[in-house]
């Protein structure tokens, strides 16, 4: 089974940068999950709204130009928009689609850096958040929580990781909350299970020369229930082209989707 997710910062942009073509070089994959569509239903591109007669389902925020996951699938899926949150549910934040032997999740959350009122908001998105994701691992169901995590946890994740300290998606409170995701809910960074290197980033700024010099980011993740995580053998971030500021994670599992 191959889970390819990538927050395309704007469908309708990354499809005129060659994203469909990419999506049909880069099969067989079983599910693709997308973030930060900036697209209602009507506006996605004719070309990614089902690729390959795949099943489909988007979630947009009810701004416009703004948020929304999606989840494309060979396989037969039930859906489920947000996660129950009053506050963030309107975001097009969260898709789940359940198999019949696993649920796989599409998942964005806020990003802090553009001022104290966003960061506090995606404090408030965190508290939330985790006890939904404890209630995940207690149903005894395989997971793949697929998405831009707006967090790089380690050192290793993060090319000045001494200069951004203070900033927001490597504050300590951000990090010690990841870590609480693995540590004791028992969930399992999937790519870093599969390839311990560093210098290996989803996203760069497009400020100087950040995606030239590989100046950047690890904040998009596989984060899967460790039964399904050690089936994971195959783990690559495409960067030959750039459809996004962010770039896709693929990894490849010993795992039936149906």
């Amino acid at each position: 089974m191959r889970v390819i997710t990538v927050n395309v910062n704007g469908i309708r942009s990354a499809e005129r940068k060659g994203f469909a073509r990419w999506l049909a070089r880069v099969e067989p994959w079983d599910v693709v999950c997308l973030q930060e569509l900036k697209a209602l239903h009507d506006d996605v591109p004719r070309c990614l709204r089902a690729p390959r007669k795949c099943t489909s389902h988007f979630h947009p925020a009810q701004r416009k130009g703004y948020a929304g996951v999606g989840v494309y699938t060979r396989g037969q899926a039930t859906f489920t928009t947000g996660f129950g949150s009053t506050e963030f549910d309107t975001e097009g934040r969260y898709l789940q689609a359940d198999f019949r032997d696993l649920t796989v999740i599409s998942v964005y959350l806020p990003s802090g850096s553009s001022g104290p009122h966003r960061q506090a908001s995606k404090f408030r998105f965190l508290a939330e958040f985790l006890p939904h994701l404890a209630r995940l691992r207690a149903s005894g169901r395989e997971i793949i929580l697929c998405g831009d995590w707006n967090i790089a946890h380690q050192n290793i994740d993060l090319t000045n990781w001494r200069s951004n300290r203070k900033n927001s998606g490597f504050l300590p409170e951000e990090r010690a909350w990841l870590t609480q995701v693995f540590d004791e809910l028992g969930f399992v960074d999937v790519f870093r299970k599969v390839d311990p290197r560093p210098e290996q980033y989803t996203w760069w700024s497009n400020r100087g020369q950040a995606w030239a010099k590989n100046v950047g980011w690890r904040i998009d993740y596989q984060i899967a229930t460790p039964g399904i995580a050690a089936t994971a053998h195959t783990a690559s971030i495409y960067k030959n082209r750039r459809f996004s500021d962010h770039a896709p994670l693929v990894i490849d599992y010993d795992f039936p989707l149906q």
